[in-house]
């Protein structure tokens, strides 16, 4: 199924001899990690197996939020808004980002009282937000029937934001070119080459690339690719589905997360909806080889996780696991991951939307598609070198497994990604993002979260 249509990028046409670094992956972590080195000087290469924000990164939801986030991303959200907020003139481009604000629909005294913790979290940041009433939310959620779902009150955080998804990463990539870095698409890295124990390079379908250092920025395929290299990366994905409606006049202005459902306006006038109750998990092989990392994640999120058995299953057990330089790999089999979309699920949620907000009654389906979402075991990224980790390469850093946060955080982790390639003063703290964390002893954990909207 043809997942969300992209704005186009063209593609450099010779792959250059040497740069100072290459990113595996043209996801939005990649494009803005890429983005940073170009504007600090550096000559940068991104090599993507597919298409510009093929995947996860053109089919999340567009949410830029600094709401429910956990504790240990919010720094670095913080300082992804403060990115985004400039972005569209920093690269003379449009990612179709707004501040709308968020509003979190209350439903229940429990929901209440951790919306209320939810607002002294963000205000220990000073960022503002306000906890309404029953009245209020109903005055704010214009043509919200609050018997659809029930409703006493509402958390707004007016700071946060949404872009689109299918202009994002694309036009962070055109800009990345404006500043003498290429774009390959179509163009997977094989292998990381090494010389006197350090990265001295990447070989391609299309040909090497000698560099500096290599950033691994490749959602739900970074666990294989680096477990060629011997890199453990304990990563799972789990598919979600969203749909498109077509232009409505009706209907709320701010992005929307109700127990249900959570909707966002799109720049073409219509929604982007997605079930707030999570689908169904395909089990694979690494499912059972990670079981014991996810145990304690099993354990916060059992009563939510649907398992189920599915073409991922026999899909991993025929993925290779190991190959050469001369070898077709993967990345060159599947070029871009399309799932279908669980369209009688999705469905089912557009339905409560139209309950819960009957001015949207006549909305109609533009678009279904599914996605994969890459998934670490503590719900954060690893934003890091991969040195302290055994087999790990100086040079080689990683970026992935942000878990269904990334999209909004994407700008923050490229900045984060590229001070750490380039041994600068990092924007936060970046340790609970170190790779080593899964293998140093450290207790591996989620925080719960009320909610995590993209």
């Amino acid at each position: 199924m043809p997942g969300p249509k992209l704005d186009p990028v063209v593609s450099d046409s010779v792959l250059p001899i040497s740069v100072d670094v290459v990113i595996i992956g043209g996801g939005i972590a990649g494009v803005c990690t890429a983005l940073e080195l170009a504007d600090r000087g550096l000559k940068v290469a991104i090599c993507e197996k597919g298409q510009i924000g093929g995947e996860q990164s053109s089919r999340n939801w567009g949410w830029v939020r600094l709401t429910h986030r956990d504790p240990r991303e919010l720094p670095l959200m913080i300082e992804a808004v403060k990115i985004w907020e400039g972005l569209d003139k920093r690269i003379a481009g449009k990612t179709g980002y707004s501040q709308c604000g968020s509003t979190y629909a209350i439903a229940s005294d429990a929901a209440l009282q951790a919306e209320r913790k939810a607002q002294e979290e963000l205000g220990g940041y000073q960022i503002p937000t306000h906890l309404m009433n029953r009245e209020e939310a109903l005055t704010h959620l214009q043509g919200y029937d609050p018997d659809a779902q029930g409703l006493i009150g509402a958390l707004h955080c007016p700071r946060d934001g949404r872009a689109e998804p299918q202009m994002a990463a694309p036009a962070i990539a055109r800009a990345v070119q404006d500043r003498g870095g290429t774009v390959h698409q179509n163009c997977a890295v094989r292998v990381v080459e090494t010389s006197a124990g350090k990265v001295s390079g990447v070989v391609t379908e299309q040909g090497r690339i000698a560099c500096d250092a290599v950033l691994v920025a490749g959602g739900v395929w970074s666990r294989l690719f680096l477990r060629n290299i011997g890199i453990y990366l304990p990563q799972l994905r789990t598919r979600n589905t969203v749909l498109r409606t077509d232009a409505v006049e009706a209907g709320p202005q701010s992005n929307l997360k109700t127990t249900s459902f959570a909707i966002r306006k799109r720049m073409d006038g219509g929604y982007t909806v997605a079930s707030a109750v999570p689908s169904r998990y395909q089990l694979t092989p690494d499912s059972f080889r990670l079981f014991t990392a996810y145990l304690p994640t099993l354990k916060n999120e059992w009563r939510s996780i649907r398992l189920g058995l599915g073409p991922a299953f026999l899909d991993a057990l025929r993925t290779p696991r190991h190959w050469t330089g001369d070898d077709v790999t993967p990345f060159e089999k599947t070029r871009i991951l399309d799932p279908e979309a669980d369209a009688p699920y999705i469905d089912k949620t557009l339905a409560v939307v139209k309950k819960t907000f009957p001015a949207l009654k006549d909305a109609t389906v533009a678009q279904r598609w599914g996605g994969y979402i890459d998934v670490l075991p503590d719900l954060i990224p690893a934003i890091s070198s991969t040195e302290g980790v055994k087999n790990g390469i100086p040079g080689l850093f990683v970026a992935t497994g942000f878990s269904g946060h990334g999209f909004g955080l994407g700008t923050g982790a490229g900045r984060l990604a590229a001070e750490l390639i380039t041994g600068q003063s990092p924007v936060v703290d970046p340790t609970p993002f170190r790779l080593h964390r899964f293998t140093d002893g450290t207790k591996i954990s989620p925080i719960p979260v009320i909610t995590t909207p993209q």
